[in-house]
């Protein structure tokens, strides 16, 4: 990673940083997330996971629409870093701790590395 990728890496760690502790205030079940990106193609390749704890939760916050809110808190922040995203939709994706055991055994770098 050059030094231009480092500091661009660290402005997007401090942006999710950011959401990730609003969203375990805000979103029930809400638990971490994480990014991957190719920098090469960036900011188009970089995929934001939000994790909740189960299924429950995570219907319970699309049934309140707190995705959205959620995908908007993302982009805000990542704006402020200076990082545009055209769609936001394309970026975010939501997991659960619950599928992730069920489907790959608790084994989220395998689960991350799949999707």
């Amino acid at each position: 990673m050059n030094k231009t990728v480092k500091k661009l890496d660290n402005n997007v760690v401090k942006a999710l940083t950011i959401v990730c502790e609003m969203a375990k205030q805000d979103i029930v079940g809400f638990e971490w997330l994480t990014h991957s990106a190719n920098y090469a193609n960036f900011p188009g390749s970089l995929m934001v996971t939000c994790v909740l704890d189960n299924s429950i939760s995570l219907d319970l916050m699309l049934t309140n629409q707190q995705d959205q809110v959620l995908r908007k808190l993302i982009q805000k922040q990542l704006l402020k870093a200076g990082i545009l995203l055209k769609d936001v939709r394309r970026n975010v994706f939501f997991d659960t701790e619950e599928a992730c055991l069920m489907e790959h055994n608790g084994d989220w770098k395998r689960r991350l590395t799949v999707n």
